[in-house]
């Protein structure tokens, strides 16, 4: 069964991501004392006395801003008010009650949805000040501080009372995530919408419009996805670690971690860059399957039956430490090629997970010695005596060695694509992990 899903809106700066962390544990959205700082909407999952529930952080609504992306928020923010089943009305007991969120109430008054009115910022909670709030007409206002979770109980019993059924997450997770990650406007969100089929995420030309990474649902084929587009990863020297851009790259390299496999996207109409390369380089070195995007091929002009080849070419050249890429070609304006992407993803994570017994792996490695054998060094000769399969995402092989330090990383090398040469592990990395006889660990 579907989780209720909790929308938290309001005008900017009243509390909302903090409330959002505070509930789900975490700090997740972008905290930040400048205004519009949350601009999509921002997912989490949520728990109170056994409610199991999911969390929408929402962008502030302010309709006198002059911000260009405002328009953006509120349509992401109808979106999430739509698919609610509770609304959380967020305000500030500092500022009373403004003309602002006169205007929230009122549209929320013709949404037909029960809505929880919680008044931030009471640090000394004097519940009197939170009485005047009773003239936005959504009923009784619940007085709280986010910064010291005073009162947060008391809203989440409101809350999970809207609910009509409880919900415990106890199924199975067969959900694949997928983190989209790439230097600015290389067309990330374009992609994200684009797959999703609706204006998910914020677009714009304006390099970091995306800062959070936001997190949707969906399926395709019968396969239950989870795409994560994040904010685009510059250069550390261009990014300052304490601000809120530096928040938004620990916010993709987290996503980095916990996908299942990462759509690396590039610019196809600009040079491979050194920070693609080394975007690609931080996706390989945490072990993950990953799908090599050029976007924006609608812009390459006087294509022929050969220039695919010449891009991959180059790409071989600069992704060399990850000769397993899987190439896609593609346009997010046009949607050429974009849903070959779904067929990709599969195909790296179907290899990423793929078990080979230990009889099949000992058949090849002992092909692989007679055709090449192991090195000597100091005098003295490397013997491999059994290889084994220990887990998988990405496949790790334990080989047993009379003396690990004789291994040298060539021979590994070597190793690896005589096993990548007989068993399909396209878009996944594979790791060789070598052990003494007598290791104990």
């Amino acid at each position: 069964m579907k989780k209720p899903l909790v929308a938290v809106v309001g005008r900017p700066n009243v509390g909302k991501s903090t409330f959002f962390n505070k509930i789900c544990g975490k700090r997740i959205s972008i905290v930040d004392d400048t205004p519009g700082v949350t601009r999509d909407r921002i997912y989490a999952d949520a728990e109170w006395c056994g409610y199991s529930f999911r969390l929408v952080d929402t962008g502030g609504l302010d309709s006198k801003s002059g911000d260009v992306f405002q328009s953006n928020i509120k349509e992401q923010a109808d979106i999430a008010i739509d698919l609610a089943d509770v609304i959380v009305l967020m305000v500030d007991g500092r500022d009373g009650v403004t003309q602002n969120d006169h205007e929230v109430a009122d549209y929320l008054r013709k949404c037909n949805k029960p809505v929880v009115l919680v008044v931030n910022k009471l640090d000394n909670f004097e519940v009197e000040n939170s009485y005047e709030f009773y003239n936005l007409g959504l009923g009784e206002p619940f007085p709280i501080s986010c910064e010291q979770s005073k009162g947060l109980g008391e809203v989440l019993d409101e809350i999970v009372s809207h609910f009509d059924f409880r919900q415990l997450d106890d199924e199975p997770n067969d959900t694949i995530k997928v983190a989209i990650v790439g230097r600015p406007t290389v067309g990330k969100s374009s992609i994200t919408n684009r797959i999703l089929g609706e204006d998910r995420v914020v677009v714009s030309d304006v390099a970091g419009t995306t800062r959070d990474a936001i997190e949707t649902d969906f399926v395709a084929n019968g396969q239950k996805y989870t795409l994560i587009d994040t904010a685009g990863l510059r250069r550390k020297r261009g990014v300052e670690q304490e601000s809120v851009e530096g928040y938004s790259v620990i916010r993709s390299m987290e996503a980095i971690k916990r996908a299942d496999v990462v759509l690396i996207v590039f610019d196809a109409s600009q040079e491979i860059s050194e920070q693609d390369v080394r975007i690609a380089g931080y996706v390989h070195e945490e072990g993950k399957p990953s799908v090599i995007v050029m976007n924006k091929w609608d812009k390459i002009e006087n294509k022929d039956g050969n220039t695919i080849n010449k891009y991959i070419d180059k790409l071989k050249i600069d992704l060399s430490f990850m000769d397993y890429f899987i190439p896609v070609f593609t346009s997010a304006l046009t949607g050429k090629r974009l849903f070959d992407v779904i067929e990709k993803i599969n195909l790296a994570y179907n290899n990423s997970t793929k078990r080979i017994t230990t009889g099949n792996l000992n058949e090849l490695l002992a092909s692989a010695i007679l055709s090449n054998e192991p090195p000597y060094r100091n005098g003295k000769k490397l013997k491999i005596q059994y290889i084994t399969q220990t887990q998988v995402a990405p496949p790790t092989f334990v080989l047993f060695v009379n003396d690990a330090t004789l291994m040298h990383f060539s021979y590994l090398r070597y190793l690896e694509n005589r096993f990548r040469s007989a068993v399909d592990f396209t878009g996944t990395p594979i790791k060789f992990i070598t052990r003494s006889r007598d290791d104990k660990e």
